[in-house]
């Protein structure tokens, strides 16, 4: 399945989806006589679009188990939202909302709550994942085009705030496009920013335009920036073009390619060099190397500092697991790191990741 085929522009039409790929005029017909049908107004339209994109959003749900202190084990529950983006059961969410083992369900718009399984996800390079429940009737929510937008468009957020509250809505507008943000160890990239109020629970759900369609995933908000606090309105959605091709790929091949390196690794900047007593104020830190993986093979050791993967240097701006993103998943690539003193190039043979 192509989600990204005949794709709209993001402009800010008075169009819904009916439930199918083809748009369905809002214009009201009228009543009696030979009245023009009427444009809708922005809250009508803001109003149809919400009412649409909801009966595709899902609130997610991951139960477990964890140990506390006293050795006790207790039962989890994390949740967040999801959408549905294809009639046979496939649900796209965060990752980081499905990340721990457990056992994984949806509940509908309409409360009905069904079974969910894991099919892939693209973590630590996205936070995305893939999930699929019975099919039967559900509505997907279809796909626009990310690269369409403007700064200011109006856009829709929908998902479970607090948790408890499914299909809350809050719009905004599109405060920016193409950002980064670092996320554990990766920036990511190409993200649209939006001012459109975002809680805990909101992860995973859409960032709608108001022709209907999905343009984002909701994943991050900023809530403070080293010693600032109470930031607001600043959040992030992964865009429909980085997810277009992972979700495809996940849909007809069940992964998406990402190449195994096989190390534990530490991103420097300058103070934690100059703490560590390093000779180099950027690069990799190698922690630890996974035996049997592609940096043992290569001669990688621990206490290497990793400064260039390819033609990649690795900076404060472009981490160890951005450079990743760059090769192919069975590349064998040139790799600059420093070993004491010594300035070494070794080549790694890399495997795709399972």
């Amino acid at each position: 399945m192509a989600l990204v085929s005949g794709l709209a522009s993001g402009a800010l039409v008075a169009v819904l989806m009916d439930g199918n790929d083809d748009p369905a005029s809002v214009a009201v017909a009228p009543t009696a006589g030979p009245s023009p049908a009427r444009t809708l107004t922005p809250e009508e339209t803001i109003t149809r679009v919400a009412e649409a994109a909801a009966r595709s959003v899902v609130t997610v749900f991951n139960e477990g188990e964890a140990r506390v202190e006293n050795g006790l084990t207790v039962s989890t529950v994390n949740s967040g939202s999801g959408v549905i983006i294809d009639p046979a059961g496939f649900v796209v969410t965060n990752e980081h909302v499905v990340h721990e083992p457990g056992t994984l369900s949806v509940v509908l718009s309409n409360g009905e709550q069904r079974p969910a399984i894991l099919v892939s996800h693209d973590a630590p390079f996205t936070d995305l994942a893939v999930l699929q429940i019975p099919e039967g009737g559900l509505s997907a929510l279809p796909f626009g085009d990310s690269g369409a937008l403007d700064v200011g468009q109006t856009v829709l957020a929908v998902g479970s705030a607090l948790y408890e509250y499914g299909n809350s809505v809050t719009y905004g507008i599109v405060s920016g496009i193409e950002r980064r943000y670092l996320r554990e160890g990766i920036y990511m990239e190409d993200l649209i920013q939006t001012d459109a109020a975002i809680n805990t629970g909101n992860s995973g759900g859409p960032l709608v335009t108001l022709d209907g369609r999905m343009v984002g995933m909701v994943s991050n908000v900023v809530r403070t920036v080293g010693a600032l606090e109470n930031v607001h309105g600043i959040s992030f959605a992964i865009s429909t073009r980085t997810m277009a091709p992972i979700i495809d790929s996940i849909l007809s091949t069940g992964s998406f390619p990402r190449p195994y390196f096989g190390i534990e690794h530490l991103d420097l900047d300058v103070p934690t060099a100059a703490e560590l007593g390093l000779q180099v104020p950027r690069g990799a830190l190698v922690q630890s190397v996974i035996a049997g993986s592609p940096a043992a093979d290569a001669g990688i050791a621990e206490g290497d500092v990793i400064l260039a993967v390819a033609d990649a240097e690795i900076s404060e701006a472009f981490t160890f697991l951005n450079t990743l993103t760059r090769v192919a998943p069975d590349e064998r690539v040139p790799v600059t790191l420093l070993r004491g003193e010594d300035v070494m190039q070794l080549a790694v043979q890399l495997v795709p990741r399972e």
